[in-house]
């Protein structure tokens, strides 16, 4: 990376990218983008992003795949700008301070219902029921109000690291890399594995369950329907 502090000057690229790399930077907020159509894939990987802008659905209307591993967000609350971004399905946010919070999963589901994969594992239909449970009626209302509501006061530049070390993948980390990649099922999957691991992504990190299982509960998702 270049160090970029913040992201601007994108219209000279005239829209002409499915993907933009941003990784390796010192960006600490994620805004600041003309309107790119095309744009597909964002890579964030490795900046200190605290803050995500509102409405980038406006900036980024096709945008489906978003990695803002190894960033500064700390609070749930932070993520709910990206429930606006109706066309986004991949989500990572492995390594920041918010995935330690309680019910971050299932708060991400809830927040942002289109995701599909979140943080290299798939979107359950049993963890979508759960989050319903969790944030339904008055008292889910007011448990996912309260949660937002802990992001409030921000205080630019309090509490974020001055260094961060890039780290490489643990023995861990490349027994999961492989897991997911033999786990793929077409060409175009490994691909994509491929291209996120060079972006210094983890995908199958934590994977509990088969691909077996995967297939058995996302035919499961097709057909049920949505529960009132």
């Amino acid at each position: 990376g270049y160090k970029i502090p913040v992201i601007e000057n994108l219209g000279a690229t005239l829209d002409q990218f499915d993907a933009i790399d941003f990784s390796d930077n010192e960006i600490r907020k994620l805004d600041g983008f003309p309107l790119l159509r095309r744009l597909k894939t964002l890579l964030m990987n490795n900046n200190r992003i605290c803050r995500i802008g509102e409405n980038l659905e406006q900036a980024l209307p096709s945008l489906t795949e978003l990695v803002l591993t190894n960033n500064n967000i700390t609070e749930l609350g932070e993520l709910d700008p990206l429930s606006t971004i109706k066309s986004l399905t991949y989500l990572s946010i492995l390594r920041n301070p918010v995935t330690n919070k309680k019910h971050y999963r299932l708060y991400v589901i809830h927040k942002v219902p289109q995701v599909r994969v979140l943080d290299f594992q798939k979107v359950k239909l049993k963890e979508r029921q759960e989050a319903e449970k969790m944030f339904k009626g008055k008292r889910g209302a007011q448990l996912a109000k309260d949660i937002a509501r802990r992001t409030k006061t921000f205080n630019p530049g309090a509490g974020l690291p001055t260094d961060k070390k890039k780290a490489g993948p643990s023995p861990g980390d490349v027994e999961a890399i492989k897991a997911a990649i033999a786990n793929a099922t077409t060409l175009a999957e490994v691909e994509r594995l491929k291209g996120l691991l060079q972006a210094g992504q983890i995908p199958g990190r934590e994977r509990k369950s088969g691909p077996s299982e995967d297939a058995e509960e996302e035919m499961e998702e097709d057909v049920v329907p949505n529960g009132s």
